[in-house]
């Protein structure tokens, strides 16, 4: 088995403050920085700050605006009747397909020993039958 490995860490050590200890220097002198020219130019700073919140409005009611694609209903020509007719000649067609396999089903579930050819026809006999249960539901 696999020896544990145990861990004497600090709990108090995340990786916040090892990322502090490690980049502390860098971190004073690109804040002091900062502080300096924000005091240095507050008022640069402050209309800035404005005009690109400005230009964020505009743009987001603009240019990356995405209004949704009208939807032009599209409308069918549809005789009921032709489409009853086509429903009730489908299911007419599945019907006998379904007696026709259920038959040769019967028949090779009557013989003792099958062939090779007689397990192939009976398997996808047995394949189209579910398929076409599926497309009745």
């Amino acid at each position: 088995m696999w020896r544990k490995i145990h861990s004497n860490r600090d709990p108090r050590d995340t990786l916040y403050s090892e990322i502090r200890k490690e980049f502390d220097g860098y971190i004073d002198v690109a804040a002091n920085a900062g502080k300096r020219l924000v005091s240095a130019y507050p008022k640069f700073i402050f209309g800035c700050m404005v005009a690109l919140m400005a230009l964020s409005m505009v743009l987001s009611f603009t240019i990356f605006r995405h209004p949704e694609p009208s939807k032009i209903p599209v409308t069918k020509k549809i005789n009921p009747v032709e489409d009853g007719f086509s429903q009730i000649m489908q299911a007419t067609g599945n019907i006998r397909e379904t007696m026709r396999l259920k038959i040769l089903v019967d028949s090779l579930t009557g013989k003792k020993q099958l062939s090779r050819e007689d397990s192939t026809l009976l398997d996808s006999a047995l394949d189209r039958l579910s398929k076409i249960h599926q497309t009745l539901k």
